[in-house]
């Protein structure tokens, strides 16, 4: 008997089925200025199904609904997409790419009162509140191509920026919608490669873009055509946010980054980002894991660490540091903060680096200190979603939400955490009907957002 690939088993093991139920017990007391709505993101193959990758799998949200210090509801449901539905595949026999064919499974969020479940390489799908699929949106037919799976919103302005990338020119587009969801702009970035975009920046000004190490190989067989090359000169991009999509690129040293936690610029003009970054040997031992190949490490993540580049105008020179030794990804932050400096970020850290269980990670930049959360043995935090309290007057006044998968006891659970001190206990504890698999991205949207 085969062993089974390790993005369908453990944490991982899909859920056969959508449930409902209502009425969740609660240890502590949710806060009741936590009304709206918690939904997280991930790959569920439908049973006896398995993708040639984890990022095949079908999409799956989970959610809660949260009001008046109660916990309403769990719900899970696959997004209905023609790739769940009848197995559409991407590529149509005469060579064509069906937008819709998505496994929609890496995020969802809101914008404009809609709920979108993102995959980057197909259009969104639209949700309902209660996670029906609507269908493919694309708005108002003015969205011709995929949608990054990480969009940024500005908090000051609304806007949602965002982008496609595809292996064949051209290989980046840049796209705007307002506040009010209309698609304002979209516009060719020259000079980018077929590199794998997953994550791009924003900043008050500026655009930033990650054209690294990883880049379009069709020798790669897994379903996700990119691989490690070499040969490939890494690139970080910085384009003014208004005006002509003028990129200034500024040579960095190999390396892959899936997820940015922030970036920002100064008085000066330097463009800071920072990122969980792998170097080769993190991205190929991860990626073992990601495909199920033999010899994979036991945790989907092997090597990825914090680091800061800070892109010098004046020089024209990129500099890189570690800011951390710790294993971590899935980063968060305040983002009322978004695009500017911000002093507190959030991870997931993974065993390594003398941690022996998955923990919660906190970072101050101002003292260069880090408070870890440990969750127990046998048990994976997801990542963890900050919320801001109502009326806090710092950054870090607010909350965490995390779903929590334990294998030993085969239960889930939603963490709401203070933000401002991991060592304390949960503020509350959801009791969840189910264990949730491990996921990827996730939204808290308050009612406000979708009345």
């Amino acid at each position: 008997m085969s062993t089974p690939k390790p993005y369908i088993n453990g944490h991982y093991a899909p859920v056969a089925d959508e449930h409902t139920a209502t009425a969740l017990r609660v240890r502590g007391t949710l806060p009741p200025e936590l009304s709206g709505r918690y939904f997280r993101n991930g790959h569920n193959p439908r049973p006896g199904v398995t993708p040639t990758h984890w990022f095949r799998g079908s999409g799956m949200i989970h959610g809660l609904r949260l009001r008046d210090g109660r916990a309403e509801w769990y719900r899970n449901r696959w997004v209905h997409t023609p790739a769940f539905e009848h197995d559409a595949p991407l590529m149509r026999e005469d060579g064509s790419i069906d937008l819709t064919a998505s496994v929609a499974g890496t995020h969802i969020i809101e914008h404009a009162g809609r709920l979108l479940a993102l995959q980057e390489a197909n259009l969104p799908f639209e949700v309902t509140p209660e996670l029906d699929t609507v269908g493919a949106y694309d708005f108002g037919g003015k969205l011709t191509t995929a949608m990054t799976a990480h969009p940024k919103e500005d908090p000051v302005t609304g806007e949602l920026h965002f982008f496609a990338y595809s292996p064949f020119p051209p290989h980046l587009i840049y796209y705007v919608a307002s506040a009010d969801g209309e698609l304002i702009r979209s516009e060719i970035v020259e000079g980018a490669g077929p590199s794998l975009m997953h994550d791009f920046a924003i900043t008050e000004n500026h655009v930033v873009w990650l054209d690294l190490s990883v880049v379009f190989n069709p020798a790669e067989h897994s379903g996700i055509p990119y691989r490690w090359s070499d040969a490939y000169a890494p690139r970080i991009g910085v384009m003014p946010r208004t005006g002509p999509a003028r990129t200034t690129w500024y040579d960095v040293e190999p390396g892959a980054l899936l997820h940015v936690t922030n970036a920002s610029e100064d008085a000066h003009g330097r463009i800071t980002v920072e990122g969980p970054r792998y170097d080769r040997a993190a991205w190929e031992t991860s990626w073992k894991w990601w495909i199920g190949a033999p010899g994979h490490p036991s945790t989907p993540l092997t090597g990825a660490i914090g680091t800061r580049w800070t892109l010098d105008p004046a020089t024209g020179k990129a500099t890189e540091e570690a800011v951390d030794d710790l294993t971590t990804e899935f980063p968060t932050i305040n983002d009322e903060r978004l695009g500017r400096a911000n002093r507190y970020g959030y991870a997931v850290a993974f065993p390594g680096a003398g941690l022996d269980e998955y923990a919660l990670v906190k970072y101050d930049s101002a003292t260069g200190g880090r408070q870890l959360m440990p969750v127990g043995p046998g048990v994976l935090p997801g990542e963890a979603v900050f919320v801001p309290a109502e009326g806090g007057t710092a950054e870090d006044h607010g909350y965490l939400l995390t779903i929590t998968s334990d294998i030993v006891r085969d239960t889930s659970e939603l963490l709401v955490i203070d933000a401002t001190d991991l060592s304390r206990d949960p503020i509350a504890v959801v009791e969840l009907p189910r264990r949730v698999p491990g996921g990827i991205h996730g939204s808290w949207i308050p009612d406000a957002d979708l009345s």
